[in-house]
């Protein structure tokens, strides 16, 4: 069911977790997916001896595709218009990463109602790893 506007006020949020105890099989499983083999995030002995990490790490989209599927479970599939994040840490292999989302702004444009909203991604140490903003269509 469709998010309403009339349902929202300013400063509503919405959490939820999105990925518990992330393993090295889904971050290889989404190096598959998305095509994105960078060493970085696949190969612990380039991470480690070459490039100084201390393991290897999630890729940054990976993160943000999580993220975006909270936000499809909160406004509905479909209506997104926007969503641009920027990373701000690393993402590892054994993370539990919450997100939540603020509604910042309700209005109208162009004959639609739209929210816009605040979004944070953090791990279980309460570190964010990820913020940004999307906005999405509601029903009124």
């Amino acid at each position: 069911m469709a998010l309403k506007a009339s349902r929202l006020k300013v400063g509503d949020t919405h959490k939820e977790r999105v990925v518990e105890n992330l393993s090295r099989t889904q971050i290889v499983q989404y190096a598959g997916v998305s095509g994105d083999y960078n060493p970085l995030h696949t190969d612990e002995v380039y991470t480690t001896k070459v490039a100084g990490y201390p393991t290897v790490f999630a890729h940054g989209m990976l993160t943000m595709g999580l993220t975006g599927k909270m936000l499809t479970n909160y406004v509905g599939d479909g209506r997104l218009t926007k969503f641009g994040v920027r990373f701000t840490n690393q993402v590892w292999p054994g993370d539990t990463l919450d997100s939540i989302a603020t509604v910042a702004a309700l209005r109208q444009e162009a004959g639609q109602q739209l929210v816009d909203l605040t979004v944070s991604t953090v791990n279980q140490d309460g570190r964010e790893v990820m913020n940004g903003t999307a906005t999405a269509r509601l029903d009124p």
